[in-house]
Formats: C-alpha cells, structure tokens, sequence
C-alpha cells in the first residue's frame, strides 16, 4: 500500500471544513529521517517502471481510472469538505477531468514519446543517421496548491508515471484529506512499491528536502511569490521546475457578443470555487455601447446567486478556503471602493455559517490603478471596466504582470481569433472561460509572471522527460575527415565539402563531387599510418 508516509515535520497536519469548521481529520508529517529512505525506494522503482512498456503503465493507470469513477461521489464529498467548494463544483471541476486524463495521457503517451528519426539536415552529412528518444526523468516532485487540491496534482501525477517517472508528491497543507484520497486512487493502481509517495508537510521544508537529496524536477502550482522562491531555490543545484503560477486573467466583451451568454460566462468562470482560481475571470473589460445591459443582465445573476455551505446542493457557490485568502479579498475590495469604485450586486447567504464565506461581489467605477484590477485577488469579485476601442481592451488586457488566460466574447469568431492572437496569454477562450484545463489534450500553463514551462497534453508529457539524440553511422569509416591527421589536404577536402553542401549551381555541385568523393573514400577506408 502506498500510504502516507509517517510528515517532513514533528506532529500531523489538521484539516477543517472552512465551510463549518467542522474537524475532518489529520494526517501524520512525514519525518525528515524517512527522507532518504523514501528516495532510495522511489529511485529503485522507477528503474523497473521505466523498463515497462506504455501498455503495461496505461494497464495500471486505467485501474486508477475506475476507481475514480466507482467512487466519483465519496471523492467530490472529500474535496467539498477539505476546500471549502460544492459537491458540484468538485465533480465538474476535479472528478471528471482526473477521469479524462487517466484515458487521454493512458492512451497518447506511447504516441507522443516514441523514439522519432530526424532527417539530415545537409549533403555533407549523408551517411549519418538520428533519433530523438524522450528519457524519463527519473524522480519527479509535484508541489500542489489548495484551490483545487485534487485535478491539479493527479493529472501531473498521471503524466509523469505514463512518462515512466516515480512521483513525490506535496498537497497542500489545508486540503491534507484530498492527499489521502490521492493515495487511495493510486493504491487501486496496484503500482510497483515505492513508485508513489505522498509526503506531508509544511512546503518549505519539503521543497527544501527535495532539492537536498537530488530530486529530477519539480512541477509547483501556486503563488508567484512562492514560485519565484523555490526557483530560486533550485537555482542553487540547477535542478529544472516548471511553475504554473498567478493569473490576472482579463475577459473582453465586444459589442456584437451575446451579453446573456457573455454574463453567464462571466458569473460561471468569476465566481466558481468562490473565485479561487488561477485562470478565472478577474478582470472585466465590456464594450461602451454594451456596457449598461452587461452590468444590468450581470448584476441580475449575481443576486440571484446563493452562496453557503453545501448541505443539501442548496448552494451555487462555496466558501472560500482559507482565512489569509479571504482578508486578501476584502482588502482588495475595501481598498476599491474607497477609491471610488462601486459595488453593484451580490449573492445571498443561505443559511447562518461561521465559515470562511465572501459574497459573489460585482463592481462597478473601476480603473487600472487599483489593486483590485492590477493584483491577483483570488476571490469572488468581478471588476467591469468600459472600452472604447479593441485596440484600448487590448492593451488594457495586456497591462498585467501575469499572462495565463483570457476570453474574447464575440459572434464573429474570425474577428474573435484576430483579437486572441494579440492578447498576452497562455490560454484565449472564445465565447468560453477557465475550463480548458479539464481537457487532458491541451497544453496548461502561462506568460510573464504566470508561470515557466507547460503540463497537460504533449507538452506536458515532454516536460516529464529528456529529450536524448541518438546519433550513428551508416558507412563502416576508420575515421571522419575532420579527424587527426590534419594536413593541408584534408583542408581543401573541408573547403569542397563547403561547396559541395551549398553549391551555387548543379555545375559547381558535380564539380565538387568528382573531386571530394575521392579523398573521402580514402580517408574513410584508409588506415591513419603514424609510421610507430
């Protein structure tokens, strides 16, 4: 069984509702003496998986596949009491797509990190022949956040065993329960032993046990400030990251967009997972002549929203999952309307709760000097600012130092691809928002200070190896022309191998030829006479 190793800390991690309060369990630190056992195990596994074929690792990602969808409401359940989010949103958001990223990565990777020969790329090297083979990279750490504790972390887990990896993985201190339900997905998988470890901790001082004992490379998901520490950190041993960070993430609605399916976009992607998403709407720019009925048909949905804890799928929106968040949130909002911003409409409570709820909040009397449309807030509120121009929402979407995702709101999707292309993004959306992380296929990841590298899709399965050229010799040569002995002659051979690779006519290439072959010939078939 590959239980949670016994944290990288003295005591347990605690885990509470944030939606009740309620105590839903704790779970064991991993000690730092267990540190090097769990390398040594992880290292010696990996070995042995990597010598599996694709079938064979696609064979016990498929039983983890099942389980999850056997036990897609126990797990949803977990999810909405660690994280705070409802049952709902879980299934949608998190169940689903670790379901789809089981069959996708399970049946792509053999396709996508296959050996694959790469043709000469001149004349002169006619004779040699290469392949470019995706190694795994040995040991993968995957760091994962809180807002969603679960898809985040097991479609990298996925990816990397199907790259042929062993995995350290790191939750998120407030959402340990969803660890425990990682592992309880992965045992179904049956795994070799010591493939997958979960390692339970404080993220400084596993990220630093990481580096110490030689980790191949770690994925981390999580605030800018946190990913500009741990590169840091890694820049101490040259050990790779990827970093999918903050977002800022801006939606424009242009004058022709259909405003109810623009407003139902903008409520589903703004306030989902009490807007604790790195690629949900944040910021709102609407086109001047749409403007009022956006606010209005948005202001409209935003009350009718209901936010409170999960009891009975009698909510729309859960609570927020920690209380460091949700000051951050109000303090955003606080500061706005202090600066003149005005708040136009929020959801209702259903119910009394002492947890960590924040109202579906709509704002109006925005503009770009505020902390709300400059900053991540991470929170339920949606700013909505007027354009004039595209040039103006473009460059507005583009004055942020975060670039994950963003949506255009169109019926003209040739415009709606032409305005895409200019905004600084990892991700554009047509007429959509936020849930192309779910596809399995598409590469995930962002700009600027939103992140380095990608996971999801072919690019994600590339990034959990390296990439290792083969190259060889088609002729049985002793030696190449540009090997010992040097003498004058091998030197005008390397100046008509220079013409005969770039002639400037066919004349001048046959030329080249009747008096390169020659010397090639005998310098490739005939021994290097020292005279010794």
């Amino acid at each position: 069984m590959n239980q949670a190793i016994a944290g990288i800390d003295a005591g347990e991690t605690r885990s509470h509702n944030p939606a009740t309060g309620e105590d839903i369990g704790t779970l064991p630190n991993t000690p730092f003496e267990d540190i090097p056992r769990i390398f040594a195990e992880a290292r010696e596994a990996q070995k042995g998986w990597a010598a599996k074929s694709f079938a064979e690792r696609r064979y016990h990602v498929q039983l983890m596949r099942r389980y999850i969808v056997d036990n897609a409401e126990q797990i949803a359940r977990v999810i909405s009491q660690d994280n705070g989010k409802t049952r709902m949103d879980a299934l949608a958001t998190e169940v689903i797509p670790c379901s789809l990223a089981c069959k996708w990565y399970g049946h792509n990777a053999q396709r996508v990190l296959r050996s694959r020969t790469r043709s000469t790329g001149s004349l002169i090297f006619f004779h040699k022949r290469s392949a470019i083979e995706r190694v795994p990279l040995g040991v993968v750490g995957i760091i994962s956040p809180w807002n969603y504790p679960l898809s985040i972390p097991f479609g990298e887990v996925v990816m990397a065993l199907m790259a042929g990896n062993a995995v350290l993985l790191k939750v998120a201190a407030a959402t340990p329960m969803v660890g425990r339900v990682i592992e309880e997905i992965v045992d179904a998988g049956n795994l070799p032993p010591g493939l997958f470890h979960h390692v339970v901790g404080s993220g400084g001082n596993v990220s630093t046990a990481m580096f110490r004992h030689g980790i191949d490379k770690i994925f981390f998901t999580g605030s800018v400030a946190t990913g500009k520490q741990l590169m840091a950190q890694a820049a101490e041993t040259l050990t790779p990251v990827s970093l999918e960070l903050g977002g800022k993430d801006p939606m424009i609605v242009l004058e022709d967009a259909d405003i109810e399916r623009a407003a139902n976009g903008a409520a589903w992607a703004g306030y989902q997972n009490a807007g604790q998403s790195c690629a949900g709407v944040e910021r709102i720019y609407v086109h001047e002549s749409v403007y009022d009925e956006f606010v209005s048909v948005m202001a409209s949905k935003t009350r009718a929203l209901r936010h409170g804890a999960d009891i009975d799928f009698n909510v729309d929106i859960g609570s927020m999952t920690t209380a460091k968040q949700k000051s951050t949130v109000e303090a955003h909002l606080e500061a706005a309307v202090r600066d003149g911003a005005r708040i136009v409409a929020q959801s209702r409570q259903v119910g009394e709760h002492d947890g960590l709820f924040h109202p579906a909040t709509l704002v109006t009397d925005v503009h770009h000097e505020m902390q709300l449309m400059r900053e991540e807030t991470f929170g339920p509120v949606l700013p909505v600012m007027k354009f004039s121009t595209v040039d103006e929402a473009v460059a507005l979407a583009n004055d942020s130092t975060m670039a994950l995702t963003s949506s255009v709101w169109t019926r003209d999707l040739k415009r709606g691809r032409e305005i895409a292309s200019r905004i600084h993004a990892g991700v554009t959306t047509i007429n959509d928002h936020l849930y192309t992380h779910g596809l399995s296929e598409l590469p995930w990841g962002g700009w600027k200070e939103s992140g380095l590298g990608r996971t999801h899709g072919e690019e994600g399965l590339l990034e959990m190896t390296h990439a290792k050229c083969v190259n060889w010799d088609l002729l049985p040569a002793r030696r190449s022309v540009w090997w010992y002995p040097q003498d004058e002659k091998a030197y005008r051979s390397l100046l008509l191998a220079l013409r005969f690779g770039s002639p400037r006519d066919a004349l001048e290439f046959v030329w080249t030829s009747l008096r390169l072959v020659p010397f090639l010939l005998r310098r490739w078939f005939t021994p290097w006479k020292t005279g010794g």
